[in-house]
């Protein structure tokens, strides 16, 4: 039997990353809303150990999400983050409120208690990633102060009988410098979990799974340039074989060259394959929108309606599949109750009606990482499972502002110079996404003798393990160089090169 986790959503845009750190240590993580979930329920599913999540509410705050307390007195181990910190303190009979020296975030000095099962193989002065308003200004009975800073001095509780434990820093994000390690003791040396979540288990439950849904029916799947949707459709084909039909829709907003490199990486698979040339209709259909949030809707949209008519040629088609990621549903605000930053055009920016029988998602519970693991299991080969992410809306969303042939051609050309500057440079520091944007800004420059008023484009490299964070990559100066002088002179309509440094948070990864 499969060891598992729960973590329960309080709204934190952290939820899934807690999930990923966990899985990494191969035991798997699921998320579930905190509302609706019995303590009967969890205890029936046979969930080793349940972690709260962090959120942005105040527990003692009229209408603030609060789970079934009787969980708390299941017998099984309770870690609580952030949120989850302060409500089982509120539960436990402890007291929160603003903090009385005022909040905290961002990285923090803290000192643990070494003695405690949480914080074994850790010592004792180390740096985390705090995030807060509130603090736990007294403890509950039954708790002892495991951590503290020099703002909240009960950062860290402890109830070693009950196994209950609450932290009020993010110990599933990068900055925290032991959050890994503190998962581990957590899953393993307190829930007692044993190893028992690999790749390939889900890939062969996947395959059967898909078999018995599918059953004779026929499956449409959007085919794009990114990671995901090569692997899905590897995954289905692997399924369904010839059951599966992919369709590469061109929509006038893919990379420069890339249409031909797909067609030629799919077009010797056992399956259906077709290229729709589309770029008209879709950028009709963007002429005047400007507003991000309606240009991935209006795009998404536009997707169905192609999917619609094809699947009318080729006949009856049951299902449509899309390459959906965890990260694509926790930023489109469907993970249970985090805030909503973006939507995706396969993730709810669906039209209301559909005409296919049923939507099937076989990625949707994996992180890109274990979306390039699974690729791997199903002999995929490295240039495509290594590929940088992409999205399905294409350079449509690295357009700022409305989209034109103009706009994207100029942009095209000036992210393949700067991807090529960045390939041939063979970085120390990986850089696992980067690309240009085309900007609304437009400034003055000189080109030989003369005055230019033209756009301005800026350049965006990140590095990160799972794309719900990420820093931006320190690339070296030559290749900035480079960037800046051949975009201005090879690319016309361009005047200005700047290079963003905003880390993911605050920003996202993409622009748009």
């Amino acid at each position: 039997m499969q060891d598992k986790i729960l973590v329960l959503d309080f709204g934190s845009q952290y939820n899934f990353l807690i999930c990923r750190r966990i899985r990494d240590q191969h035991v798997f993580a699921e998320l579930k809303s905190y509302a609706g979930v019995t303590a009967e329920q969890i205890k029936a599913e046979g969930y080793k150990g349940i972690i709260f999540s962090g959120g942005p509410n105040s527990v003692y705050a009229e209408g603030a999400p609060k789970c079934d307390p009787e969980i708390l007195k299941l017998g099984i181990p309770v870690l609580g983050l952030c949120y989850g910190h302060q409500l089982i303190s509120f539960y436990n009979g402890g007291v929160v409120a603003p903090a009385n020296s005022g909040s905290e975030f961002g990285r923090v000095d803290v000192k643990t208690d070494p003695e405690s099962p949480l914080m074994k193989d850790i010592p004792a002065d180390w740096h985390c990633f705090m995030s807060h308003t509130d603090a736990v200004m007294q403890l509950p009975e039954g708790f002892k102060k495991i951590a503290s800073t020099a703002m909240t001095e009960n950062a860290g509780i402890a109830n070693d009988e009950k196994k209950i434990y609450g932290l009020q820093f993010h110990i599933e994000v990068a900055h925290t410098e032991y959050g890994n390690q503190i998962l581990h003791n957590f899953v393993f040396n307190i829930c007692g979990c044993k190893e028992s979540w690999f790749i390939d288990d889900y890939c062969k439950q996947s395959i059967e799974s898909i078999r018995a849904k599918v059953g004779d029916g026929k499956v449409l799947l959007a085919l794009s340039g990114g990671v995901d949707s090569p692997v899905c459709a590897a995954l289905l084909a692997e399924a369904i074989g010839n059951q599966l039909t992919c369709v590469f829709v061109d929509h006038g907003m893919m990379r420069k060259n890339e249409p031909q490199e797909v067609e030629d990486a799919f077009k010797n698979w056992d399956i259906n394959f077709k290229h729709i040339k589309a770029e008209d209709r879709f950028l009709a259909r963007l002429k005047g929108v400007t507003d991000p949030e309606a240009k991935r809707k209006a795009i998404g949209e536009e997707f169905i309606r192609v999917f619609e008519e094809v699947g009318k040629e080729i006949g009856s088609v049951d299902y449509l599949a899309q390459g959906t990621i965890y990260p694509d549903v926790v930023e489109s605000g469907a993970g249970g109750n985090s805030v909503t930053i973006k939507s995706h055009h396969n993730v709810g920016g669906l039209p209301d009606y559909v005409d296919f029988k049923e939507i099937i998602e076989p990625l949707r519970m994996l992180f890109k990482d274990e979306v390039r693991a699974l690729g791997k299991e199903l002999g995929l080969p490295d240039y495509l499972v290594r590929r940088q992410p992409f999205p399905g809306p294409g350079l449509g969303i690295r357009v700022i502002g409305e989209v034109t042939k103009e706009k994207l051609d100029i942009l095209r050309d000036a992210d393949a110079i700067f991807r090529e500057e960045v390939d041939k440079a063979e970085l120390e520091q990986p850089a696992n996404q980067y690309f240009a944007v085309l900007t609304n800004t437009y400034s003055v420059g000189v080109i030989g003798d003369f005055r230019t008023y033209a756009a301005t484009i800026a350049l965006r490299s990140v590095t990160t393990d799972d794309f719900m964070t990420a820093d931006w990559t320190h690339l070296p100066y030559e290749v900035l160089a480079a960037a800046g002088s051949r975009i201005p002179n090879e690319v016309k309509g361009v005047a200005r090169v700047v290079y963003d440094i905003t880390s993911k948070p605050p920003a996202t990864v993409e622009w748009e």
